[in-house]
């Protein structure tokens, strides 16, 4: 199976801890040429000092202006695009809906969903003119399952998968591969903050909530943010040559959300 990414030129947005550094990490290792984003700027930095083979930007991908910036960073220190992952996100309020105010709710579609809109339509030109190559999309379980309590989260994940399939029609023809990655439940900080928060919203303690999270899963435990690098990989790689227009899991076997 050809997994090798050498050659390929990869922008990761958000690529500078969580899921997007293991992506990022993981074309590296397998020979692409990456630049990432992030808002993070403490965490570029660490990510300049461990692995300067990564190009890097500050850059808030909610906002027109900082995705054109980012662009011109990217294609002078790529040369050109093969390959976009679509990683921003952020996990938006946990709350009842008659208390989410308007701002939170848009600012989780603005980063969860129209950020990949306005990398896309900037991508899509350098992929053309590449002769091809791949978008991939992250979206969540909470994009083919209901979330109460999460309900921007969630509207803005499945609108992740519809924007996806999309666009494989209508890309396909430019041979541009598009398809969405539905983490499940992936351990690190911030499923903390989000464990902690609906521990709060429900009025039980955190270890309750926790097990409230893999409860679902048939392979009762979270996923780790490799998991989710190995799929893009393969995804952007000679060995997912064929796959396009679909929204993968990988979650454990997550079956509901409660």
């Amino acid at each position: 199976m050809d997994i090798s990414a050498e050659g390929l030129r990869v922008l990761v947005t958000a690529g500078a801890a969580g899921i997007g550094l293991s992506i990022a990490k993981t074309f590296a290792d397998a020979g692409a040429s990456v630049f990432v984003c992030d808002i993070d700027r403490e965490a570029l930095q660490t990510l300049r000092s461990t692995q300067p083979n990564i190009g890097i930007s500050y850059a808030d991908v909610s906002r027109p202006h900082d995705v054109a910036a980012l662009f011109d960073e990217a294609v002078a220190f790529l040369g050109g695009l093969d390959v976009l992952v679509n990683n921003a996100g952020i996990a938006g309020p946990t709350a009842k809906v008659e208390e989410i105010s308007i701002d939170d709710w848009d600012k989780t579609i603005a980063v969860d969903l129209n950020s990949m809109f306005y990398c896309t339509r900037l991508a899509v030109p350098l992929l053309k003119s590449a002769g091809g190559g791949s978008i991939i999309n992250l979206s969540s379980v909470a994009g083919r399952l209901g979330f109460p309590l999460r309900t921007p989260y969630s509207a803005a994940k499945w609108g992740v998968v519809g924007f996806t399939k999309s666009l494989a029609i209508e890309l396909g023809p430019s041979n541009i591969r598009v398809n969405a990655i539905q983490p499940g439940v992936v351990e690190g900080e911030r499923i903390d903050r989000v464990i902690s928060a609906r521990a709060e919203a429900r009025g039980i303690d955190k270890e309750e909530s926790k097990k409230q999270y893999t409860a679902p899963i048939s392979l009762g435990r979270m996923i780790s943010p490799q998991d989710i690098a190995n799929m893009a990989l393969f995804l952007a790689t000679p060995a997912g040559t064929s796959i396009s227009g679909q929204a993968l899991s990988v979650c454990g076997d997550h079956g509901y959300l409660a």
